[in-house]
């Protein structure tokens, strides 16, 4: 007959299982999607719905001014051929034309109403915030965010790699400097699965989320006005001291995604980055109860079969 025996936190580590959360998700192993690249132009790739929808509406507004500013080129052209003193030495005495008045008042409308229609209710699906599978506090500070999962009863807090709070007196005895890039700041990086192309970007610890579920995120900040945001999910929230602001987003593609603190909030709001890890279930559960361990104190329990 089998018995389950569920064993502590030392019997546990003896058989090593994973002690850092952070280290079970190495970078490598997952595609870094959304960040800033050199030289590129428009919006990072669209890994959520409601990031879709923005660069759709994009895209409508953009082929809207585009149309505009052509006809309005082309019909500025066509007066000052049609029209100039050499052609029409006596100019005209009228001072309304009613077909014109009333064309360029409903057209503008008619512009308008089409905008309205399309991004209103992206907007809407923006605010309404749906039920979430997971739900995550983020807490700006100076300069980093703490972030708490609020259903699993633990936070961590999280630094740009670099920063002040990440170098040792042994980086700094090898000639470390925060918030500066050097050799032993590239190797930090590169400890962490993280290329220099990273650098101002990754963090020692980072938001990890299950593809394909609703996560909710909380904002608030804990001193002045932050702002938690990440391109490719087409979210940005300000973090308000005494408010907790809600957005939501499902992730659809699995990867690494960078933000940053997007309200001006002090001296080191350059160095103040957003790392998100999308990951599978299955990989978010393994690292969900390596976090318990680690964060919470919360032994792992295995489950072993003896006869």
């Amino acid at each position: 007959m089998k018995h389950f025996l569920s064993l502590s936190a030392l019997m546990a580590s003896l058989l090593a299982l994973p002690a850092m959360a952070q280290q079970a998700l190495d970078p490598s192993g997952l595609e870094i999607i959304g960040k800033p690249v050199n030289g590129e132009m428009g919006f990072q790739p669209a890994a959520t719905s409601l990031a879709q929808d923005i660069h759709d509406l994009d895209w409508l507004i953009l082929v809207i001014i585009t149309a505009i500013t052509l006809f309005v080129t082309a019909l500025i052209g066509w007066v000052i051929v049609r029209y100039n003193g050499k052609r029409n030495p006596e100019p005209a005495s009228f001072t309304h034309h009613t077909p014109v008045e009333i064309a360029w008042t409903v057209g503008p409308i008619l512009i308008l109403v089409l905008i309205g229609a399309y991004s209103l209710p992206i907007l809407f699906r923006q605010q309404e915030i749906p039920e979430a599978d997971v739900t995550i506090k983020a807490i700006g500070n100076q300069w980093y965010w703490s972030y708490e999962y609020v259903d699993e009863g633990f936070g961590f807090d999280s630094y740009m790699i670099g920063a002040p709070a990440t170098l040792t007196s042994e980086d700094q005895d090898n000639g470390a400097i925060a918030n500066k890039l050097n050799e032993v700041t590239l190797k930090k990086l590169e400890e962490a699965g993280y290329s220099r192309d990273e650098w101002l970007l990754a963090t020692d610890t980072s938001v990890v989320v299950p593809v394909g579920k609703t996560i909710v995120m909380q904002v608030t900040g804990g001193d002045v006005i932050h702002s938690w945001t990440i391109p490719a999910f087409g979210v940005k929230q300000d973090a308000v001291p005494g408010r907790l602001a809600e957005l939501w987003f499902i992730a659809d593609r699995e990867g690494v995604y960078f933000g940053q603190c997007s309200e001006l909030c002090g001296i080191a709001h350059a160095y103040m980055p957003i790392t998100v890890k999308v990951v599978s279930e299955e990989a978010y559960e393994d690292w969900l109860n390596a976090a318990r361990q680690e964060y919470a104190g919360i032994p792992q329990t295995l489950q072993l079969a003896s006869n």
